[in-house]
């Protein structure tokens, strides 16, 4: 069902064919036929109403990838003319690769990674911004082979522009900042091998934190091969990260990183009184251990020889 439009006070002189064209974009989405033709709109009205009801646009372009077909719904945007008005970074995907240089068409894939994805809202957006870096970033090897260095950094700086000339994720701070980590760190899962240590598992999972279900998620919406054998093993090696990081989690939960009573060992061993040091001495011990520099759950003797050791980096 269509939105009310914004009151008329707040908006551009067109806004009415710019919220109907948007509409007609998220009713696309959700699986309604389109009811006539789409409306005509100048990108300048589209860009205006952005900026006078960024709520109202954000919440027509949010039924967009959140839509059952999301890929009908962003065709439509293209063809109304509101994807390169507002998105000129999802625009340029248009039409890039497309056989070409041995790569696949970019906004074929962008739209196939939407409507593959969970539909949690920052997944989506995150799908539909997680490769505008790679227009950037493309080269061709000697061999003819392409390589897309940097592109998801090169992606998140383009992400970080985009929001501030649209303002779209404003009043969502924690949307934006989510949708901005999953863009800077979409390869992460996709990058994992079972030879990886523990130690290398356990720090990805401690970078990604709160933000692991989601690139999780994003990483297995990412794969888009028509190979089904290339497919069931990315799918399957994304299975086996998740796996592994919550089999070392419930480890890590049971067996603490240092043993009990290191506290008490530590002050006698270094003649230090009770205080803040010792919890900052500790605190340094659990940090190498979860970064895989020293050893998990060894005998107090072992993490008193590393003090010894090393006491320019744990005891100062």
């Amino acid at each position: 069902m269509a939105q009310p439009h914004p009151p008329a006070a707040t908006a551009s002189p067109n806004a009415d064919r710019v919220f109907d064209a948007l509409d007609a974009a998220a009713l696309a989405a959700e699986g309604h036929a389109r009811d006539g033709i789409l409306p005509t709109v100048d990108a300048e009205d589209f860009r205006a109403a952005a900026k006078l009801d960024p709520r109202a646009v954000r919440a027509r372009l949010d039924r967009v990838v959140m839509g059952e077909d999301p890929e009908r719904g962003l065709d439509e945007l293209l063809e109304t003319g509101a994807l390169a008005a507002l998105f000129p970074e999802v625009h340029a995907m248009v039409g890039f690769g497309d056989g070409e240089w041995r790569h696949k068409d970019v906004w074929k894939h962008t739209k196939q990674v939407v409507r593959q994805a969970v539909p949690r809202l920052e997944v989506r957006w995150a799908s539909l911004f997680h490769d505008i870096g790679k227009v950037k970033t493309r080269s061709i090897a000697p061999d003819g082979k392409v390589h897309f260095l940097g592109h998801a950094e090169v992606g998140t700086r383009m992400f970080d522009k985009l929001d501030r000339r649209l303002g779209l994720f404003a009043h969502e701070m924690a949307l934006k900042d989510t949708v901005r980590f999953l863009v800077l760190h979409h390869l992460r899962a996709n990058q994992y091998s079972p030879d990886w240590t523990d130690s290398a598992v356990r720090r990805l999972a401690r970078e990604l934190a709160e933000h692991l279900d989601d690139l999780l998620c994003l990483a297995r919406a990412d794969i888009t091969t028509k190979r089904p054998e290339k497919k069931r093993r990315g799918l399957q090696q994304i299975e086996e990260l998740g796996l592994r990081i919550g089999r070392l989690a419930a480890e890590d939960a049971r067996e603490p990183p240092l043993p009990s009573g290191i506290g008490d060992a530590i002050m006698v061993a270094f003649g230090l009184p009770p205080s803040r040091k010792i919890g900052e001495i500790k605190r340094a011990l659990e940090g190498a251990v979860e970064a895989g520099e020293i050893p998990r759950g060894q005998a107090t003797e072992v993490y008193l020889q590393i003090l010894r050791a090393h006491p320019d980096k744990f005891l100062l």
